[in-house]
């Protein structure tokens, strides 16, 4: 079983920066895709940003050019930079890693990000 810890969550002023950073650990597996979903209080999860393993990104509209994921292979680990925050960047963020044998996915426990004014 695939454990994943997130960390890098906190209060920050609109504007300020975070860096999320998530560790997946436990049995041998073989890492594919990972990413960063979000969920803000009534609203649904939503894609914040992925990684493929050849290091192919992808972003939601809403934080293109002030997000930033990157990911260490060697670590099994995502990071997702965050920088010019707004107040509806404020969530609950989890990490999200797909193994391909089996082909699985897995959740963080999630990280709270509040941004405020």
């Amino acid at each position: 079983q695939v454990q994943l810890v997130e960390s890098g969550g906190g209060l920050v002023q609109a504007g300020g920066s975070l860096r999320l950073s998530c560790v997946a650990s436990g049995p041998s597996f073989n890492i594919g895709a990972m990413g960063w979903y979000r969920q803000a209080p009534g609203k649904q999860r939503e894609l914040v940003a992925t990684i493929a393993s050849a290091g192919f990104t992808n972003y939601a509209d809403s934080v293109k050019g002030r997000f930033t994921i990157s990911r260490e292979n060697a670590k099994n680990s995502v990071f997702l930079q965050m920088s010019s925050l707004k107040l509806e960047d404020t969530a609950v963020y989890y990490c999200n890693v797909w193994t391909m044998s089996p082909f699985k996915a897995y959740w963080g426990q999630g990280t709270q990000v509040t941004v405020s004014s």
